[in-house]
């Protein structure tokens, strides 16, 4: 097993190893994508297993499959943090029919708890439209249409700033195919799907990874240069010609570095903790 995946260091190689409970790296991924954030047909939490005991090690990915459950138990690992939920709608039956109950069982056969960020982390400020944004290396990047949400951390009410996609600007213009081209090559995009190419630069970028396509009328109001998007229906590309450069990316390219944000907020919050990003998870749509 190569670890160069790992986020952090080895706990055995730290000196002062402080246990940590499931509970806490919860309360920690919550802290910065609190529930509240997300949309009302999500199911983000605590999606299997029991929350009292430590943490032996997190395995880190943005779906999660039988490989993903098979590398934690390899890595020693008993908590699994996805993006996307493994329980997006409820279970009548318990089985092997198909690899969501698959998935299911062998996590509590192992004693390995799986907990999703998902639409959460999607409109938490600093989450995954921001991570799309900051490897573009976009500047003064801001959420669409903000709005507060109430929400409860660390036992104390409080209201956080929410949005679906964000708006952000090339520190300088650039070309409409060399703009493409560089997000081809950023998101390691092997078919990048767009409209005709601008016949002037791009500045102003408005995004939202995985299937945004929602927010292509309100980027074409704010009169930005380009929106991204991982996934777009077709017949949205019509009618926008000359009007907006529209790049859509796949769903998993979008949102493949979420897992940076989970290394960067469990990092934070537990040092010595060790964390890893799967090498099993892998984008299931495969290209000729």
């Amino acid at each position: 097993m190569d670890f160069i995946a790992n986020c952090g260091t080895f706990a055995a190689e730290i000196s002062h190893f402080m246990s940590v409970k499931i509970q806490e790296v919860i309360a920690a991924l919550e802290r910065f994508a609190p529930l509240p954030l997300q949309e009302s047909y999500d199911n983000a939490g605590l999606q299997v297993g029991l929350t009292g005991a430590e943490v032996s090690g997190v395995l880190l990915c943005l779906d999660v499959t039988e490989e993903v459950i098979r590398e934690a138990v390899d890595l020693g690992c008993n908590l699994v943090v996805s993006h996307h939920p493994l329980l997006f709608r409820g279970l009548k039956t318990v089985s092997d029919a198909n690899y969501v109950q698959r998935c299911v069982r062998l996590a509590v056969q192992n004693d390995v708890a799986i907990y999703s960020a998902h639409t959460n982390l999607d409109n938490a400020e600093d989450g995954v439209n921001y991570k799309m944004a900051e490897r573009l290396g976009l500047i003064d990047v801001e959420l669409i249409n903000p709005r507060r949400v109430a929400v409860r951390i660390d036992g104390r009410e409080q209201t956080v700033k929410a949005g679906s996609g964000v708006v952000g600007y090339l520190a300088q213009e650039e070309d409409s195919l060399a703009f493409l081209q560089r997000v081809k090559q950023t998101f390691r995009v092997e078919c990048l799907m767009h409209n005709e190419l601008l016949n002037r630069p791009v500045q102003s970028v408005v995004l939202c990874g995985g299937a945004g396509d929602f927010l292509l009328d309100e980027a074409v109001a704010m009169q930005a240069d380009a929106f991204l998007t991982g996934e777009m229906h077709y017949h949205l590309y019509f009618g926008h010609e000359q009007e907006i450069q529209i790049g859509v990316l796949g769903h998993y390219q979008s949102e493949q570095f979420t897992t940076d944000i989970f290394c960067s907020v469990l990092g934070e919050a537990f040092p010595s903790l060790q964390t890893f990003v799967a090498e099993s998870g892998v984008n299931p749509i495969k290209y000729l």
